[in-house]
């Protein structure tokens, strides 16, 4: 079992892999901040997707389509929470003891 030895091999190395993680974020926001800085979205762009839109979300929808690296940023938070709030859940309610349906 090959995918056995791999999973040993990284959870033996767990620390490396959080620190390659984390560079690899950080090459994905400032790749995003290049292209940004070369070639910045057009302000007709986003403001013709969302000509009937009007208020908070218009101003949401356009900030999250030119600010740089907002979409990096947004997925490691979401997964983040995602992974903090199965956690909780988890420990809340669905682990129990082993001898639970024994009582």
């Amino acid at each position: 079992m090959n995918i056995v030895r791999l999973i040993d091999f990284l959870r033996d190395r767990l620390k490396t892999v959080v620190r390659v993680c984390y560079v690899l974020l950080a090459l994905l926001v400032a790749a995003d901040f290049v292209r940004w800085a070369i070639a910045p979205t057009p302000h007709g762009a986003s403001e013709a997707a969302a000509e009937h839109a009007t208020g908070a979300w218009a101003a949401l929808y356009r900030f999250s389509e030119t600010a740089p690296a907002f979409w990096s940023v947004f997925g490691f938070v979401a997964c983040a929470l995602i992974i903090i709030l199965s956690k909780w859940f988890g420990h809340r309610g669905i682990m129990t003891r082993e001898d639970y349906y024994n009582d």
